[in-house]
Parts: C-alpha cells; sequence; structure tokens
C-alpha cells in the first residue's frame, strides 16, 4: 500500500511538472520572450562584439585596463585574441545566469497565480499530494524549462559564435573550463533561488502582471555583474564560479526550506 501511494504520488507531481511546462510551451505570449531574451543574448550581442573587434581600429583605448590585469599566458596571438577570449570566456558566461532567470521569471511567475486566474487552484489542491510536493513541483518544471533553455542556448550561441570566428579570424576559440562551472553548477543553484523566491512571490500575487514585475528585480544585481565584466572591475574566474556556486547551492536549499515552511493553503486562497 505504502509502494503503492508513493507511486501514486510521484505520478501526481509529474503530472504537475507536465502540465506546467505544456502551459507556457502551448502558449504563443509565454513562449516568445522565452525565446527570444536568449536569442539576443547568445546570437545579437555575440555578434555585435565579435563584429566590433574584428573592425574597430586596434587602438585599445579604454580597453587598456581590462588587458593589463589579464595574465600574460592570456595575451597569446595579439590583442584581437585576447579580446575574443574575454567575450568567449568571461563576458558570455554571466548571459547564463540571466537566461533561466529570465525563463523562470515567466513560468514560474505563473505558477500559482496562473492558476487562480484559470480558477484551477482548488482543484490542483485536491490533488493526492501535500502542499509541500505541489510547492516542489513547480519549482522543478520552471527548473527543468530554464535548464532546457539554457543548455540549448549555449549549443546556438557556439554554433554561431564559432562559425563567425572561423570565417572572420580564421581561427576557432576554445571555450574554457569556465563553461562548466557554469553551466552545471552555478547557473542550477541561481536559477533554483530565483525560482523558489517567483514561485513564492507568485503564491502571494493576485494577477500575472503584479508576479512578472516582481521578479524582474532579480536581473539588478547580474546587471552588476556584467558592468564590471565590461569595465575589467572584475573578470570572473573558475574558482570565483566555484565558490559561488557552493554559496548559491547552501541557500538555495535553505531558501526552499524556509519558503515551504511558510506555505499554507490559507495563503494561496487569499
Amino acid at each position: 500500500d505504502s509502494r503503492k501511494g508513493g507511486f501514486k504520488m510521484k505520478s501526481a507531481a509529474y503530472a504537475i511538472i507536465r502540465k506546467d511546462i505544456r502551459s507556457v510551451t502551448a502558449n504563443r505570449q509565454l513562449l516568445l520572450p522565452i525565446l527570444l531574451v536568449p536569442l539576443v543574448l547568445v546570437v545579437v550581442l555575440p555578434t555585435i562584439f565579435v563584429l566590433t573587434v574584428r573592425f574597430v581600429p586596434e587602438e585599445t583605448g579604454d580597453l587598456d585596463a581590462l588587458l593589463t590585469i589579464l595574465p600574460a599566458s592570456a595575451l597569446d596571438g595579439g590583442v584581437e585574441q585576447a579580446l575574443l577570449r574575454i567575450i568567449m570566456n568571461h563576458l558570455l558566461p554571466i548571459f547564463f545566469l540571466i537566461i533561466p532567470i529570465m525563463t523562470a521569471s515567466v513560468m514560474a511567475a505563473g505558477s500559482f497565480v496562473g492558476e487562480k486566474e484559470k480558477h484551477t487552484l482548488e482543484t490542483l489542491l485536491y490533488c493526492p499530494l501535500p502542499l509541500s510536493r505541489i510547492f516542489y513541483a513547480k519549482i522543478m518544471a520552471s527548473f527543468l524549462m530554464s535548464m532546457m533553455v539554457s543548455l540549448l542556448s549555449f549549443i546556438v550561441m557556439l554554433a554561431f559564435m564559432e562559425t563567425e570566428l572561423f570565417v572572420l579570424f580564421g581561427a576557432l576559440t576554445v571555450p574554457s573550463f569556465n563553461w562548466l562551472i557554469m553551466l552545471f553548477l552555478l547557473s542550477p543553484a541561481v536559477s533554483l533561488i530565483a525560482i523558489t523566491l517567483i514561485v513564492k512571490g507568485s503564491a502571494k500575487a493576485q494577477t500575472m502582471e503584479e508576479s512578472q514585475q516582481k521578479a524582474a528585480f532579480l536581473i539588478l544585481p547580474l546587471m552588476l555583474l556584467i558592468v564590471g565584466q565590461f569595465s575589467g572591475v572584475l573578470l570572473v574566474n573558475g574558482w570565483l564560479l566555484l565558490m559561488l556556486a557552493l554559496v548559491c547551492g547552501i541557500s538555495a536549499w535553505f531558501l526552499m526550506r524556509g519558503c515551504r515552511k511558510n506555505f499554507t493553503c490559507e495563503a494561496l486562497l487569499k
């Protein structure tokens, strides 16, 4: 009996996850921003960066400060190759913190407030799952969607970037080890933090617009990090990424547990 009960609970959780993912992929108004934002970040902006390096005069000007803090080995191949490595291995990885948050802000923002607007919240609460499992299922649906979008965005970015580099410079730039840390450790951890906060906010919000407006504020700290990368004040290295991933992973775990304790049916039905 316990096995059958556990199987029913898992099936119900998977059904919630599938339903949430389908509700986004079948809705053009929700799917369009999920596709357009990564397209701009991984195709349009990298193309602008590459074209700037290729056709702007070699006088680096304000880039001198950025180049001077690089190790001597990073300058092998000249200024152009150094700039391309900075773009590939220091600037672009930061976009892969923005992409999952933007995806989550579209999907997770409607996790509970969407159920309220569709008048299906009461039905959801009657499913054979405790509220904690429903909460985690909502988080997992947004998490899986954001990770799928991130990985597909990386594949698209790498294909476009390497093609442009080969055509314009006759050479390729190999992604550094930072990418593995970013894609499989830091980005998932940051995504879980954002999704947990957004899902919690969605439970309190009365409309989808209110929930999405609150979610947009999570992007602001990442904007400062991008500015630091461009100005040369901060060049993220592998050790820093690992430390950030560890801190964010622990924070995500405590945050999910803490939010669950304050998550009640009474709060949802207000």
